[in-house]
This record gives C-alpha cells, structure tokens and sequence, in this order.
C-alpha cells in the first residue's frame, strides 16, 4: 500500500493513477452529470492557486460552510494543497455559531454555499455575536461563495480560479509536498451536546493512518459507488470521502435529504455511509408496509421475517445455512427482500452506520433482508474511528473489532480508552479539557462506557455522563431503551429521564406519516392539526401498546413507567438536537420539564 505524507499528495497522486476514471456523479435536471478524477484534479488545482493569490499562508484557516456536494469535497482538498487549514461549518448552524467557529478558529477567508450562509456571516461580520457578555467580531479579509451571491466583494469559484492563473504550478507543487504528516489538517468543531463547540486538532497522519487501516480491510474495490448525502462537515462522512479517493470510488452526491431514496435508487451505489435514523426510518417503514397489507400478503412477510432471522442468527453463528433454509431464504428473497434492496438500487454490498448506536433489531432486521449493516464506533477526536465490523466478522449489538492502528483498554469505571495514530492532537485554545480528555500515558478517554467480549468486538453501553442512576441506586443506560423504542413502528424519537428519580419516564415523537396511515386504515379522523394527535385517545391507546412491548423486554427498574408525546419532532433548529443528530439531553429536560414533573 502506498504511504503518502499528506492528504494533498494523496488525492493528486490517485487522480493520476485513476486519471480517466469518474471521481463523482451529481444530478441536473432529469440526468446524472459526471466528473473524472483529472478533472477534478484541475479544479482542485484552480482553486488552490486562487487562495495563493488570495493572499493565503501556511497553516491559515479557511471556514467551510456548505451542504455536502462536489464544490465542498473541491474547496476541501484546494485548502489543503494551498497548505491552509479547513475549518468545516455544518450549513444548519445559527449566524452566532459560525460567527463563535470562525473567530474562535482565527479563519480568515470564509467559503459559504449561497446567499442564505452569506447572510449568517454577513451578520456577524456587521453585529458581531455575544460571548460571555462580551461583544467579539471574526476578522475576515475574503468570502468565497459557491453560488452566485449578489453582494461586492463576495468571490464566485471562477473567480477564485482566475484569480490564481498567474500562479505557477511549481509554486502550488512546493506548498503541499512540504507538509508532513503532523501538521494540522483541519480544525474540527465537535456539536457537543452542551456548552460552547471545542476545535478538534486533526492532522494529515491522524487522517491517513484511519484512511490506510480501513483500506486494508479491503471492503471496498476501485470504480464501485459510494453515495453521499450526509454533511461533510462530520469527520464520518470525511474518512469515507477520504477512503473514496485512495480506492478509487466513484461518489454520487445526493441533491437532498427530501430526494434521498429517489437518489439512491438512481445511483445505484455499492455501499452507503449513513446515521443510524435513516435505517430506523427504514424499518418502520417496512413494518407499516406490513401492518397495512391483506392478511396473506402478511404471512408472506411474516414467514419471509421468520426465515431472514434464521439466516441472520446462522450468520451470526458463522454456520452454513444448509439445504432447507437455504432454500427458504431464496423464496424470501424473491417474494419479499428483493424489493426492499431495489428501493436502494439493487448492487448494495453492506451499509455502514455511524455516528451514533443502531439498535441491534435494525440490524438484524437488515440483514435478513440481505443488507449487511457495518456498525463502526469512532469520535471527532479519534479522525473518526476506532473499531467497525467487517462483512466476514460482524456481531450485532456490538461496533466491530479495533483497527489494527488502535489500541483500546477499558478502565475501571468502564469507560474506553483509546491510544493510536489517528488520535487527534486536543482542542484548539482549551488546555484544561485536553488534559481531561487525554491523560499523561497519552490515553484519548472518549466518554463512552463500554465492554470488550472474549472475541474482541467492542459494546457500547451508554455515554459516561448520560448513564442514568435512580434514586434507587440502579444505573440505566437510556440509549438502550430509546432504541428499542424507536423500533415501534409508530414512535419515531424518544428521550428517556430518570437520573435521580425513582424510576424511568420517556418523552416520544410520532412517526406522522405512519400514524396517518394507520389512521386511514382504522378509518379513524385524525384532526388537522398533527399537534392535536397526542391528546387523541386512540393514538394514546396505540402508543401505549408499543411502550409496553418494549418494557416487556427490560428489566422492571429500566422500563419506562410513563410517557408523554410532544407535538413535533426534535429537530436541529430547534436546538434539541446536535447536527449528527444527537440527542441535547439538558436542553429537551429544560424544554419540556413541565411535562416531565407530570410524570413525578
């Protein structure tokens, strides 16, 4: 495997070993657009000699606000080759956040999508933001703009390339191949649940020893296709994209989370990064389908549920399937999973989920279905993983086997600790928590709680500070109750409370679209007004049925004495949840804790 010394050098030395191959897909109108690698290769090269122009030195920030596309993946890769430092933004953010990222990072050219992020660091650039009680203005000489923005000064890409023509390509050629493999890459800012954003310091080492140790897994092979649609401004999304360029994939962006499945079907991928939502989304939709079926369609998909658990427990068993199920499992897969895989395209060899816990039902679910989920564990701070399952050795319920760069240990109060090259340098101008996070024998502690089984898969329990302990003095880890919530098929978010309480109580969102279906099919009128649904006694009586499902599957002090639903579904602009979606706790207990002390 090729050794390279930093990301830049990696992606122009690909391109042209690829040259000729297509490095991404994205929709225009009613057809799909290519690029081949030697291509983007010359825009990326355009785009770095316009930011040399720009005025841009070694080790400069450049902020990144943007939806995933092509020009985010271009901008990304023009900064590093430049030999700046890319400081990615999530497009959700409020103005006072970029405007917090950007000061706090000292970025000076900011590159934003279109007019609507124009306007957030417009904003700040004219009001500044507060920050305790103090007034601060980010210091931007540059705003480099994707889209046409109509406002002076603001610089189209064309323009940044022509900008940069004068630039020589021996002067770009000396910035990045002097970089090495521990400086820094980019600044990434966590979406903590709590308090201020903390800048994660990853290096061009940090994120090619996590790119060479998942490429040795040989999961994936030069010309397959990755789909993209979460936010590049995560590191998950990141690696992968990284990955794509050493193994030569071809990327196909997605125009939309609202296109998603019509995009996915079209690009016919080979494997698909994504949270663990949008496979949660999936199942309950496969329930539904089945709850609103004619009675033998149900035994179909009953008896084909049946058969995919036989096959998932053999798997899992590493048993072979033998003549009878194996032919039952063709029968399955043609009356029934064949059509939940075409929804996805049709050549998906395995999905990977990150980001957060995917219950194991899901998984198992999937599987069944001939959809292998890989469930991978990693942080920001760990450029992002640690461990992941592989589709030879794969146990549900767990986040896989270390890579072979990680070491891991589990310490005293359970939590996991993490040594390895792709362990970020700490936080950006926060000494005191990087003396917490990484301890003097040079320890990531990661804040989760876990445990390593005797063939070294790691399970992840809970955060250490969400773990719950009731007044009577149990612990209760509620990730694993929301996710076995969140399988009903008409509960689709659920936040469990109970720290320091005498028992566990749930705050539940309604799936709306399932709720309506199962509505039409009761012949029920449902109000207008979907705020109105959780006073209606039938959907109490609904829901009370699936939360007794799942507390039949705890143990008395874990399940969920009572409930209530809110209205709406928590959401990131709402601040309830982060943009990887996970789950404020302190702000949902604020939010909504005249509901919660109903429940006490």
């Amino acid at each position: 495997m090729p050794r390279f010394e930093n990301l830049a050098e990696m992606f122009f030395e690909r391109s042209r070993s690829w040259s000729d191959r297509p490095r991404y897909r994205y929709k225009q109108g009613q057809s799909w657009r290519e690029v081949r690698y030697t291509d983007c290769a010359d825009r990326v090269r355009a785009f770095a000699r316009g930011l040399i122009r720009l005025g841009l030195q070694p080790g400069d920030r450049v902020a990144l606000l943007s939806a995933t596309r092509p020009e985010w993946m271009e901008l990304d890769l023009a900064i590093l080759a430049a030999g700046g430092v890319t400081v990615p933004i999530y497009p959700s953010n409020l103005p006072a956040e970029c405007g917090y990222i950007v000061w706090n990072s000292e970025s000076s050219i900011v590159c934003v999508e279109n007019e609507l992020q124009w306007r957030k660091i417009r904003e700040v650039q004219e009001r500044g933001f507060e920050l305790d009680g103090q007034w601060q203005r980010p210091d931007i000489r540059h705003v480099i703009a994707i889209e046409a923005v109509k406002e002076d000064g603001v610089i189209g890409l064309d323009q940044l390339a022509e900008k940069g023509r004068d630039v020589e390509e021996g002067a770009l050629r000396s910035r990045w191949s002097r970089i090495g493999r521990g400086e820094l890459a980019t600044i990434v800012y966590t979406s903590g649940t709590t308090g201020l954003p903390k800048g994660v310091l990853q290096t061009h080492g940090n994120h090619l020893s996590a790119v060479e140790s998942v490429a040795a897994l040989g999961l994936i092979a030069p010309g397959e296709v990755d789909f993209f649609f979460l936010p590049l401004a995560h590191s998950f999304a990141r690696l992968i994209e990284y990955v794509g360029f050493y193994e030569g994939t071809i990327t196909a962006f997605s125009r939309s989370i609202d296109t998603l499945m019509e995009d996915v079907r079209e690009a016919r991928p080979h494997f698909v990064p994504s949270v663990p939502r949008v496979y949660e989304k999936i199942y309950a939709r496969a329930l539904a389908s089945r709850e609103g079926s004619a009675a033998i369609r149900r035994g179909v998909f009953d008896w084909a549920l049946k058969v995919g658990r036989a096959r998932t427990d053999r798997a899992e068993a590493r048993k072979p399937l033998g003549l009878l199920l194996g032919a039952q499992a063709r029968l399955a897969e043609l009356l029934v999973f064949s059509k939940v895989r075409a929804a996805l395209g049709g050549r998906i060899k395995f999905l990977v989920s990150g980001g957060a816990p995917l219950a194991p039902e899901i998984a198992r679910f999937l599987y069944g279905a001939g959809l292998l989920v890989l469930e991978g564990y990693g942080l920001t701070e760990t450029t992002p993983i640690l461990t992941v399952n592989r589709p030879d050795r794969f146990r549900f319920g767990t986040v896989g086997l270390p890579l072979d760069i990680v070491s891991l240990k589990i310490a005293d109060d359970g939590e996991i600790l993490a040594k390895g090259p792709n362990i970020a340098l700490g936080y950006y101008k926060r000494p005191e928590e990087t003396r917490s996070a990484w301890d003097s024998e040079g320890w990531f502690h990661t804040g989760d709680v876990g445990e390593v089984d005797a063939d070294g898969f790691l399970r992840i329990t809970d955060r250490k500070k969400d773990l719950i302990k009731t007044s009577g003095g149990k612990y209760v880890a509620p990730q694993k109750v929301e996710n076995l919530l969140k399988t009903q098929p008409h509960i689709s978010q659920a936040v469990v409370i109970g720290d320091r309480r005498r028992y566990c109580v749930a705050l539940l969102t309604l799936d709306a679209a399932e709720i309506a279906a199962w509505a039409m099919k009761q012949g029920i009128s449902l109000p207008a007004d979907r705020a109105a649904w959780p006073q209606d006694e039938r959907v109490r009586a609904l829901i009370d049925s699936e939360v007794e499902a799942v507390n039949q599957q705890l143990a008395s002090y874990e399940s969920v004495k009572y409930y209530r639903i809110v209205p709406h579904e928590f959401t990131v602009d709402r601040g309830e949840l982060t943009p990887s979606l996970k789950v404020k706790r302190k702000v949902i207990a604020e939010r909504y804790k005249d509901l919660i002390e109903e429940m006490y």
